[in-house]
């Protein structure tokens, strides 16, 4: 069966296997945040379940953003170059954002979830083909037409289907983006490391694990899952 394509406001529809896509930023954001050494990240739809969560344990570390600005109270906002310069070693993170969070959510009957970019494109892609259920749906959750999650999304659909592509022409739909544009028209003492973090999101295949998403206890967890490179 042939991937199927949804945005977020129709994922009702999916089955099986979900992928959850923000490019930029949010599971960029976790991609490096898993590199600094994050056990795992905890995703809710608002600012006040991650306010709430850390009045509980004060050891979790908040990340996110609303409409694309910093959250006021949250140590981190949606940034990968900020996730770059921290050590998160065993830290467990909470995280809420606009678009990607709340796909997670919309999605969270799902058989089994996995959130991605192209940072981890080719081990998502990997850990797809193990988890080898027949319905696999890509979910794009940009808000405004969001192409920058589409490119990956049908860069991932056409690798799936056997077909050899080049990655180029979908990382320039990402630098051309709206949301792209956006971000480096941003305010920079609001936002300082926009250029850096379009950066960082085009560098594909960065990290060799993918991120799968478990129910527990009520939340939806992300962790990373490292995937061997074939020989």
């Amino acid at each position: 069966m042939k991937p199927r394509i949804y945005h977020r406001n129709d994922c009702s529809q999916a089955q099986g296997l979900c992928v959850i896509i923000d490019v930029l930023r949010a599971f960029t954001t976790s991609a490096y945040a898993f590199d600094s050494g994050a056990k795992e990240i905890i995703m809710v739809s608002s600012a006040e379940e991650a306010f709430k969560k850390h009045r509980s344990d004060n050891s979790l570390i908040l990340m996110g953003e609303n409409d694309g600005k910093p959250i006021k109270g949250f140590h981190f906002d949606n940034s990968p170059k900020e996730m770059q310069r921290t050590s998160f070693e065993g830290r467990s993170l909470v995280q809420r954002t606009t678009s990607g969070t709340q796909g997670v959510v919309a999605c969270k009957d799902a058989q089994e979830m996995l959130v991605a970019s192209f940072v981890v494109a080719e081990a998502t892609l990997r850990l797809i083909k193990k988890i080898n259920l027949w319905n696999v749906s890509f979910i794009v959750t940009g808000r405004t037409n969001g192409d920058e999650d589409l490119a990956l999304a049908e860069y991932l659909q056409e690798r799936l289907l056997g077909r050899k592509i080049s990655v180029e022409p979908f990382l320039a739909r990402v630098r051309n983006s709206p949301a792209a544009k956006r971000m480096l028209a941003s305010d920079p003492k609001e936002y300082p490391f926009a250029k850096e973090d379009l950066s960082l999101a085009l560098d594909i295949n960065r990290f060799n694990f993918a991120m799968q998403v478990s129910k527990q206890d009520g939340d939806l967890i992300s962790r990373k899952v490292p995937m061997l490179q074939d020989h």
